[in-house]
């Protein structure tokens, strides 16, 4: 499995830059929230140092990007727009089925309902060269630095650690939205019976 080929890289290596780029991407964005909020803020949905938005989008976009390496134009161009497409579905997504969305950007100009505005598009670009340029040769240094025997066994066990963590999360996500409909049943039916009272007392 680990050493099976997917778009010209094994799997071991997509799944190691997975988690590094999840780690990273979390810590750059706690950091900057933190800087932006003046206290301490974790910007992941769980409560490990993780961001999969960051790693998939990462992993995903140098596998289609990597062909426009040297053409920063078109990386740039390219890199933004389907960053923002991706920003956008994930974020469609969170709303319907988590009921939140882990950014907001209606106080920024050219935003579309708030899940993504010119401001991060203009952003998605430069990230895109950044990664496919510099960042993912240091990322696989880094994974080909370690044991390969090793490697799989922290890979394995940082996902397990993370599907731990997200489970926890969303069950208390789903605990907490089934209480509120059941308070929200509860309130409705004391309407319901507040207004027959009134009804056949008159």
């Amino acid at each position: 499995m680990w050493t099976k080929e997917l778009l010209g890289t094994d799997v071991y290596h997509l799944m190691a830059a997975f988690i590094l780029y999840s780690m990273l991407g979390w810590l750059v964005e706690s950091i900057y929230m933190s800087l932006c909020n003046r206290k301490l803020t974790n910007r992941g949905f769980g409560k490990g140092p993780f961001c999969p938005i960051y790693g998939f989008g990462a992993v995903v976009g140098y596998l289609l990007l990597s062909p426009l390496k040297g053409h920063y134009v078109k990386l740039y161009i390219v890199g933004a727009v389907l960053a923002t497409i991706f920003e956008f579905i994930v974020g469609k997504g969170m709303i319907k089925f988590l009921g939140d969305l882990w950014w907001d950007y209606n106080d920024k100009p050219f935003n579309y309902k708030g899940i993504i505005c010119l401001e991060s598009t203009i952003a998605w670009g430069f990230y895109a060269i950044g990664i496919i340029q510099f960042v993912h040769t240091g990322i696989y240094w880094i994974i080909d630095k370690i044991n390969f025997r090793a490697g799989i066994r922290l890979v394995s066990l940082a996902l397990f650690l993370v599907a731990i963590d997200y489970t926890v999360q969303l069950i208390r996500v789903f605990h907490i939205d089934m209480q509120e409909r059941k308070d929200w049943l509860i309130q409705k039916k004391e309407r319901i019976i507040e207004r027959y009272h009134a009804f056949i007392n008159r």
